[in-house]
């Protein structure tokens, strides 16, 4: 019979995820960024204003909307823009490193014996840019763990064959 034991882990001594080199997205990413996030701003624009223009309160009260529309606009761009600068991925042996987050930095590390499923999506933009998003599932979820967007389509095909290979091997 084996001999039980139950050593103490120097966890000072465990590899450090912060350190990892992580892949940024794509740069053109950014505009599809910048394309979906202006038809958002259009259609509310256009929906605003024709609410906007059939109240009593049109004529007295058009600047004030039309500077908090803009506001709010370059709001929405700069928090964009440096959620994009924030976001990066890595895939080492044994696990998948995703980093997001504008104010808070939500770091996920998946080993690859957790997942389940992986998908890649090509929406309409993405495809024009040659992007893809690759979606990571684990077990006990029916959404993805991980959505990875602005991968560069061959790129995010690799990943969907290593992450499948990674699948098989468990089975």
């Amino acid at each position: 019979m084996e001999n039980f034991t139950n050593e103490i882990i120097d966890t000072k001594q465990l590899p450090k995820f912060e350190e990892v080199q992580l892949t940024a997205l794509h740069p053109k990413y950014w505009y599809e960024i910048i394309i979906n996030t202006t038809v958002v701003f259009l259609v509310l624009g256009i929906i605003l204003g024709v609410v906007w223009y059939k109240s009593d309160e049109f004529a007295t009260s058009a600047i004030y909307f039309i500077i908090a529309y803009f506001v709010i606009l370059i709001f929405s761009f700069l928090l964009k823009r440096i959620g994009f600068n924030k976001k990066g991925y890595a895939f080492r042996n044994h696990d998948v490193i995703y980093r997001s987050g504008i104010i808070a930095t939500n770091t996920m590390v998946i080993p690859y014996n957790r997942v389940q499923h992986v998908a890649l999506h090509e929406g309409f933009i993405s495809r024009y840019f040659g992007l893809a998003k690759v979606e990571i599932f684990t077990a006990g979820g029916s959404s993805s763990d991980i959505e990875i967007s602005g991968i560069e389509k061959e790129e995010a095909e690799n990943i969907k064959q290593l992450l499948m290979g990674k699948i098989q091997k468990q089975l």
